[in-house]
């Protein structure tokens, strides 16, 4: 194992915790707070009672703490050169990632060591020079709430729209990101990043502008937490808004949100988990779940 537990989202939660209780800044209402920015939503299930009733023995009544000095948490060199070979992926070198620190240490591996199975082969021209403008003014966009004219292919040929941008996404079925807008009059876009063409940004989108919701759809699933299914779950949909319940020890319930057009990509990686995930509602993603191990079945004979 390359990075210790410690470096997980529970510990990194912890730490800050722990940091501001040192510096005696933490208290009731901002412990919830910390939890909420560093950990998962399930994250508030257990960090705050664990701490606060003594099953781990780090804060006293008075959120105040034992530990004499911060937690620091050095990194070995053989994960730093874990992370210059995860820098070195065209995807996220898009975002332009400070490589200090990491200059003349090599990397733990090549991007051609893996074989992507299940995956359309026209990901993507990361590589390309004017891709990755487009791609930047797209993010320089969405960071600075700017208007966005765009000229880009379409199903019915070239288009020019004007965007407030919502947000950037990327499909690791498809390999390829997409910029999502609303046009002035509130109807909302999809863009292929590849099939840009031309970007423009305009002025700074209305202070307090309120856009429309784009029309989302919900799964429910229950969850049997065997072979540690929990932690993988939580990992494996970690893109996505989601509400998780705990109905009783081993036993949860888990609310996925996702976008229409996402069905398919969200099925397949429903049925990954086999037994240990079963979707309860809406019915017509039930009958979705059937007709897919329906052919599955078929294709096996």
């Amino acid at each position: 194992m390359i990075f210790h537990e410690i470096y997980g989202s529970y510990y990194r939660t912890v730490a800050q915790i722990l940091r501001e209780a040192v510096q005696g800044r933490l208290t009731w209402e901002r412990l919830p707070e910390i939890v909420r920015e560093k950990g998962f939503r399930e994250s508030s299930l257990t960090i705050p009672e664990a701490l606060t009733k003594g099953a781990w023995p780090l804060l006293r009544e008075d959120f105040s703490t034992p530990i004499k000095q911060e937690p620091a948490m050095p990194l070995s060199d053989i994960q730093k050169m874990w992370l210059k070979a995860l820098l070195q992926d065209p995807r996220i070198r898009l975002f332009s990632p400070s490589m200090d620190g990491l200059e003349e240490i090599p990397p733990l591996f090549e991007q051609d060591f893996f074989v992507y199975y299940d995956r359309y082969a026209d990901g993507d021209p990361f590589w390309d020079p004017r891709y990755q403008e487009h791609f930047r003014l797209l993010l320089l966009a969405l960071r600075e709430n700017r208007t966005v004219r765009i000229r880009y292919g379409g199903k019915s040929g070239m288009l020019r729209k004007t965007l407030i941008p919502e947000k950037m996404e990327y499909s690791s079925k498809d390999d390829k990101f997409r910029f999502l807008g609303y046009s002035e009059s509130g109807r909302p876009y999809t863009v292929n990043v590849a099939g840009v063409k031309t970007v423009e940004l305009a002025k700074r989108a209305e202070p307090g502008k309120i856009l429309p919701n784009r029309k989302n759809e919900e799964v429910t699933m229950e969850l049997r937490d065997d072979r540690n299914a929990l932690e993988r779950a939580m990992l494996h949909f970690s893109d996505l808004q989601k509400e998780t319940v705990r109905l009783e020890e081993g036993h949860y319930r888990i609310i996925l949100t996702y976008r229409k057009e996402d069905e398919t990509e969200i099925l397949i990686r429903i049925l990954a988990f086999g037994p240990m995930l079963k979707v309860t509602g809406p019915d017509c993603f039930v009958e979705l779940i059937k007709e897919r191990l329906r052919r599955q079945r078929s294709c096996g004979h």
